[in-house]
Parts: structure tokens; C-alpha cells; sequence
């Protein structure tokens, strides 16, 4: 493999482990980066599925302990059953409405002009939500009630729209349903596995004739450096959110949609 789609492969890597825990939308930054390189991975999507893996190992290796005590203590603790009938109840409308509309997700809504447009809406979504928010009720995202869980559920799977975010939606929707922001933020860490490494298995099975161990090279590439990237951004967000809120995202994200609506105007897209 040549040395530009070595450094292509570690730029998307860095991409996918800075924005897929922030609300700033993961497979939007990488459609939009894909098309300013004019490099999508090898082969296919396969190349973005393993790169999701680095950031799901992240969030497990930074939470094993937490996760560890969470599965040990599920016999005796029924806190920690109903933490995990909570994840499963949110897991659920991603993991259906995934299947059902993955093909037209994957051909229709994947393209640059989706994104500009999401990234925008979702950034004024931002700053209303930070504006209209109440008073948080749940403060630890191991108390998150079922009905709760599963309306946050409904919310995370707005994310399958390109640019919306799944961390975003689901952390704003538990913001505005009365979650404190670092609960909430934490909750859609432990939520991403589940729902990130189903996406991953089942993109895999969908793309299982196109894996090529001659791209082996390029794909650890990208695996590690959005691994370490997604490790250093879920420590730095959890430390940020103590103290600040999330307007400064809704706003980034208002300011890089205006600049790739220029350059897609530019380019004639």
C-alpha cells in the first residue's frame, strides 16, 4: 500500500476517534474528509468499520472497571439490572430501524450535501436545547429509568441520518428530558457499544465478500489512531462537561456546515 493512503487512512482515524464521542457527528466528518481527499478506505466501507472498532475499545478499556463491576454485581444488584435493561431498551430502535433501512441510509443519505445540511440544523438544535433545558432529575447514568432509556433510544436513532451524531442526539435528547449533561454524556458512552458494535458486525456481514488482508496495513493504521484519539476525547469531555456546557459544539458545527457549503458550491456539487 503507498504512503498517501497511509496518511489518509491515519487522518480518518484521528477523525473518527476525535468526533465520534462529541456531538459533532463521526460519519459526517468522515464523508466530508473522504470527498476533500477523494480516499474512502479499503474496500468499500469496510475500512470505516474498523476504525469504529477503535473508538468502541476505547470507551471499554476506559470503563472496564466500571463495566466489570456493572456485570459481576448483575445477580445480586438489581441497580445494575435495571442499568442494563436500560441499555437494552435504548439499544433496541437503532438496532431495528438500522436493519430495516440500512440500504437506503447507506445509498440515499450518504453524501456531503446531507451533512452540510444536518450539521447546521443540528447546531441550532444545540443551542436551543442548552437554552431551553430543565431543571436535571437524573444525575448518574446508571439511574436512567426504562421509559426513559427507551425514549433515548428513539433519539439515538435519528443519528443514522449522516451528521446528525449519536452521541449528540442521544445525550441532547437526555438533556432535555432531565439528565444532567455528564450523566448523559456517560450513558451514551455505555450505549455506544452495544449499538456501535452491532452496527459494525452487521456492516461486516453486509461487506463480508470485500475484506482483503493485503489492506491489513492501512486498516491498523486507522484502528489505532481513532482509538487513542477516542481515548483522549471521552476523558477530556467527561473533565470539560463538569464545568461548561455544550453551545461551543452547536456553534462549530453552524460554522463548518457555512464552509463546506461554500467549498461544495465552489466544486460544483
Amino acid at each position: 500500500m503507498d504512503q498517501p493512503s497511509l496518511w489518509h487512512a491515519a487522518l480518518l482515524g484521528l477523525v473518527e476517534g476525535l468526533t465520534e464521542f462529541i456531538p459533532v457527528s463521526s460519519t459526517g466528518h468522515l464523508i466530508l474528509t473522504g470527498w476533500l481527499l477523494g480516499w474512502q478506505g479499503p474496500p468499500g466501507k469496510v475500512f470505516e468499520v474498523v476504525i469504529q472498532f477503535g473508538a468502541i475499545v476505547a470507551v471499554c478499556v476506559l470503563y472496564f472497571a466500571r463495566l466489570g463491576r456493572l456485570v459481576l454485581s448483575l445477580p445480586t444488584d438489581p441497580r445494575a439490572r435495571r442499568f442494563a435493561l436500560a441499555i437494552i431498551l435504548a439499544f433496541l430502535p437503532a438496532a431495528v430501524l438500522g436493519v430495516a433501512f440500512h440500504g437506503f441510509i447507506k445509498t440515499v443519505l450518504f453524501s456531503p450535501w446531507v451533512v452540510v445540511v444536518t450539521l447546521f440544523t443540528g447546531g441550532i438544535a444545540i443551542l436551543l436545547i442548552e437554552r431551553l433545558r430543565p431543571v436535571p432529575r437524573v444525575h448518574d447514568p446508571t439511574s436512567v429509568p426504562p421509559q426513559l432509556a427507551l425514549k433515548l433510544g428513539f433519539c439515538q436513532a435519528l443519528a443514522m441520518i449522516p451528521g446528525v451524531s449519536r452521541s449528540g442526539a442521544t445525550i441532547l435528547g437526555a438533556v432535555l428530558l432531565g439528565v444532567e449533561r455528564r450523566a448523559a454524556a456517560e450513558f451514551s458512552f455505555f450505549l455506544a457499544i452495544p449499538t456501535m458494535l452491532g452496527a459494525a458486525v452487521y456492516d461486516l456481514y453486509k461487506n463480508r465478500a470485500l475484506l482483503d488482508g493485503g489492506d491489513a496495513l492501512v486498516m491498523a493504521v486507522g484502528f489505532g489512531m481513532a482509538l487513542l484519539a477516542a481515548a483522549a476525547v471521552v476523558k477530556a469531555l467527561v473533565a470539560y462537561l463538569a464545568r461548561h456546557d455544550f453551545r461551543p459544539f452547536g456553534w462549530y458545527r453552524i460554522v463548518m456546515a457555512a464552509v463546506m457549503a461554500i467549498v461544495l458550491f465552489g466544486a460544483g456539487v
